[in-house]
């Protein structure tokens, strides 16, 4: 397909220039692969097409695998017996194998379990961390605020916002609440400690209580008062998710 207008680059290099592909990394967010394939000749032919003579691309597949911690027992299994989550992994690794300099990620954690979520979103961040720039695309917006550094947001297939995290946040407006969960206290007791802390609401819960908060200045007074009625501090975190706040802003004026 082209385009009827306009370009796009990567690494400073038009989409057009094939020698900037052996640069690239891809996994999309439903990969189709040779199910009858092992996870190790799946790797080994995804390097034979980067050009890896055949010691190294053998050296390159077993490296891979190991590296998104496949167990190595099934190394040499079919594809087609393989979990969801190990053929992410199996993605994850021919994605990297010609060890690129930026890797785009579909979806990455689509369809897994708790587990398989944490293990994915484990290796993406051991991707980044080895100085590999990945592009994430992905609904899901925890992910985004764990993984990222920056982001942007599209409405309507334009541009709506872009830029760090804390940019975004601030994008987001207000002032926003935050929630306290302590364990250890009387709800009665609690709740009549924190009477004093303007605007703030107790709600029991059966290891203690949850304590809500209009701002973040609020949040030393409260945990002041929940110490004084005997409760120790279980977690502090946001109330909702800035840029699922900002998402939410850009879809209701999309549709005004």
């Amino acid at each position: 397909m082209y385009p009827t207008a306009g370009g796009a680059r990567i690494l400073g290099h038009d989409v057009g220039d094939i020698s900037m592909h052996a640069r690239i990394g891809y996994l999309p967010e439903h990969p189709y692969f040779y199910d009858y394939l092992t996870a190790r000749e799946l790797l080994e032919y995804c390097a034979e097409l980067f050009g890896y003579a055949r010691p190294e691309r053998r050296r390159r597949a077993s490296e891979m695998l190991a590296r998104v911690r496949l167990e190595e027992k099934s190394w040499d299994k079919q594809l087609r017996k393989f979990s969801k989550g190990m053929l992410q992994r199996v993605g994850l690794a021919q994605a990297l194998v010609n060890d690129p300099s930026v890797v785009f990620l579909d979806e990455p954690m689509s369809g897994l379990d708790p587990i398989g979520r944490r293990e994915v979103r484990d290796l993406i961040a051991s991707v980044r961390a080895t100085g590999t720039t990945v592009f994430l695309c992905s609904h899901i917006l925890a992910d985004i605020e764990v993984l990222c550094d920056r982001a942007a947001i599209l409405r309507g297939g334009r541009l709506a916002h872009i830029g760090r995290l804390d940019e975004l946040r601030g994008a987001a407006g207000g002032s926003r609440a935050m929630e306290i969960v302590v364990a250890g206290a009387d709800a009665a007791r609690l709740s009549a400690a924190i009477n004093a802390c303007e605007g703030a609401r107790v709600t029991a819960t059966p290891g203690g209580a949850r304590i809500e908060v209009p701002s973040e200045e609020a949040v030393d007074d409260a945990l002041r008062a929940a110490r004084a009625a005997g409760a120790s501090l279980v977690s502090v975190h946001p109330v909702g998710n800035a840029l699922e706040e900002l998402m939410v802003n850009e879809q209701t004026a999309t549709k005004a």
